[in-house]
C-alpha cells in the first residue's frame, strides 16, 4: 500500500530567530526545566549539551512543538508555532524512524509531500546521497539498514528539502568515527549553504565545540553560564 503525497507549499522564511521566555516544564510536579530567557540566533548552529537528565532533549522537544505541556512562550521570528513554521522545520530523533521502503523513497518523501516535480526530486536526492556518501544504500530497504546507516539516511531526509530550522537529537550517537565525521561535515555544510538555523543536542562537548557557533550548557534543567 503506497503513501499519498499531499501538496504542501514551501513557505520561505528569511531567518529563524527563536526566543524562549519563562519556560517551566514539570514531570509529576517536579520541575525538570526552568529557563527564564534564552535566545537562539538565526543562521547559526547552536549546541545544547550537559549531563544525562539535564533537560537537553526536553528542551528540544519543546522547541520542536512535540512537547506542549509546559508554561511559558517559544517564539519563532516573533510568532508562536504555526503550520507555516512547522512546514519549514524538521526533527531528527535519536532513534531513527524510516519507512519500510527503499532508501531513495525515504529521502524523497518530504519533497513529494511538498509537490516538488520528479526531475527536481531526482537532482536533490542524488546530491544529498552523494554528500553523505550513501550511494550504495539508495536501492536497499531502509528497515534492513544498520544503526549508523539509518542515522545517515534520516539526516539525508531532513536536509533534502532545506528546512529553515533543523533540530537534531544526538544524531551521531553510537555510530563509527568515520560516519560521525561525514555527518558533522554535512551539518556544517548545510548551515553554511542555506543560512538555516540548526539546533543540535549532544552529550559530547568536544563535538559541540567542533561544529557549533554557540553552546548552551544545561545543568539540572537550567542554563549554566
Amino acid at each position: 500500500m503506497g503513501y499519498t503525497a499531499l501538496f504542501i507549499p514551501i513557505v520561505l522564511f528569511t531567518n529563524m530567530r527563536m526566543e524562549l521566555k519563562n519556560i517551566i516544564k514539570k514531570y509529576n510536579e517536579k520541575v525538570v526545566l526552568d529557563i527564564g530567557t534564552l535566545t537562539i540566533e538565526e543562521g547559526k548552529i547552536t549546541g545544547i549539551t550537559g549531563p544525562n537528565g539535564s533537560g537537553k532533549s526536553t528542551l528540544l522537544n519543546i522547541v520542536g512543538g512535540i512537547d506542549k505541556e509546559y508554561s511559558g512562550n517559544v517564539l519563532y521570528d516573533g510568532h508562536s508555532l504555526n503550520r507555516e513554521i512547522e512546514r519549514n522545520m524538521t526533527y531528527v530523533f535519536q532513534k531513527p524512524y524510516l519507512f519500510r521502503r527503499k532508501v531513495y523513497e525515504n529521502i524523497a518523501y518530504p519533497l513529494k509531500l511538498r509537490g516538488v516535480n520528479k526531475q527536481e526530486i531526482q537532482i536533490k536526492v542524488r546530491k544529498v546521497i552523494e554528500n553523505l556518501e550513501i550511494e550504495e544504500l539508495a536501492e536497499k530497504k531502509a528497515h534492513l539498514l544498520s544503526g549508523g546507516e539509518s542515522q545517515k539516511v534520516v539526516l539525508a531526509r531532513a536536509l533534502v528539502f532545506n528546512p529553515k530550522l533543523l533540530l537534531l537529537d544526538e544524531p551521531t550517537s553510537n555510530i563509527d568515527p568515520e560516519s560521525i565525521k561525514i555527518m558533522e561535515r554535512e551539518i556544517v555544510r548545510f548551515n553554511k549553504d542555506t543560512n538555516s538555523t540548526v539546533i543540535i543536542v549532544t552529550h559530547n562537548l568536544s563535538q559541540a565545540k567542533r561544529i557549533c557557533d554557540n553552546i548552551i550548557y544545561l545543568q539540572g534543567g537550567r542554563v549554566s553560564i
